[in-house]
């Protein structure tokens, strides 16, 4: 599970709200060329070090005591639940012949990209000039 995913979507739509029509079109012609390079270099990263990593979380429901303000103002304790969340990194075995092909392969869709990025570029700029 990746667990920043959706703080990420909420961001990039507040952002979005904030852009100009060019850089919206702009933005969406290299969305897929900037997803290809960050697999990349991932991918690059996990060959490097020889294994994967993997994000998730942990959730812990540990039983406690909570304060609780009265009518009268006293406070008393009662029996309550407090939930942790934690964010953990693990490391996962991978094969290095397939990153590797992985890696092969996302290096020859970037070089397509490349150049269907820079013509939907163009497009964007001869729609909305400045």
């Amino acid at each position: 599970m990746r667990p920043h995913a959706p703080l990420a979507l909420l961001a990039a739509l507040a952002l979005a709200a904030c852009e100009t029509p060019r850089e919206s079109c702009l933005s969406s012609a290299s969305r897929d060329l900037t997803i290809v390079e960050s697999l990349i270099r991932q991918t690059q990263g996990n060959i490097s070090r020889g294994y994967a990593i993997e994000r998730d979380q942990e959730v812990t429901v540990d039983r406690d005591f909570c304060r609780v303000e009265r009518e009268d103002g006293s406070i008393r304790l009662r029996p309550c639940d407090r939930t942790r969340v934690e964010n953990v990194r693990r490391p996962v075995a991978i094969d290095l012949r397939a990153e590797q092909a992985k890696l092969d392969s996302l290096l020859e869709r970037r070089a397509a990209l490349a150049s269907e990025t820079a013509a939907r570029q163009q497009a964007c700029i001869a729609t909305y000039p400045e």
